[in-house]
């Protein structure tokens, strides 16, 4: 099996754009103890096993997402939710590298914190997800038992955004269609924000 280090050297060997930020994002982030895993076909970083935060280059910006950010007291007021159905994750987003640079401090801080948090113990209280599956992605469910083990491997904001974007389509023929869309992501257990 590759190791996370190889999996995660290759990602940032392969990125064309945003490199440079999220370069110096990995940078800060492995010089705050913390360990550089991969999972969800990101760098994903932890310490003592639980995840601290993750890393992403959009279309528009590079990103730094912490876990549990809604338990951040976020004193400079510069955690962003990434969707308006985020209940758990916050995020950090940067369009130029000196933004970063001029940033450093926060980040450390906000780092130090989400590790305070982690080894804390402390859980962000989620309510039960209520959100109901439209039949056409549990008929998809049902008749593919691979497209079933990936979706049910998805983290819960993964799914959850999914089961979203499925339900917001009108017709039937459309929430169909964006299933079939988004099937190859699934399968790679990306979200729908993923690249």
């Amino acid at each position: 099996m590759v190791s996370a280090q190889v999996r995660a050297d290759a990602f940032f060997s392969r990125l064309d754009s945003w490199k440079e930020e999220l370069l110096a994002l990995r940078d800060i982030l492995r010089s705050c103890d913390l360990t550089e895993d991969f999972k969800w076909s990101s760098p994903v970083y932890t310490h003592d096993g639980g995840n601290i935060a993750i890393i992403w280059g959009f279309k528009d910006r590079a990103a730094l997402g912490f876990f549990k950010g809604v338990l951040l007291t976020d004193p400079e007021r510069v955690l962003e939710a990434p969707g308006e159905n985020s209940r758990s994750s916050r995020m950090l987003n940067f369009t130029s590298l000196s933004q970063i640079d001029k940033m450093r401090p926060v980040i450390t801080a906000y780092l130090a914190e989400a590790i305070a948090i982690e080894q804390s113990g402390a859980k962000v209280e989620m309510p039960k997800d209520d959100l109901a599956y439209p039949e056409e992605l549990q008929a998809r469910l049902d008749e593919n038992p691979d497209f079933r083990l990936a979706f049910e491997g998805l983290t819960p904001g993964r799914r959850r955004g999914w089961v979203l974007h499925f339900s917001g389509a009108k017709q039937s023929a459309t929430r169909v269609s964006r299933i079939d869309k988004a099937t190859q992501k699934i399968l790679e257990g990306k979200g729908m924000q993923d690249r």
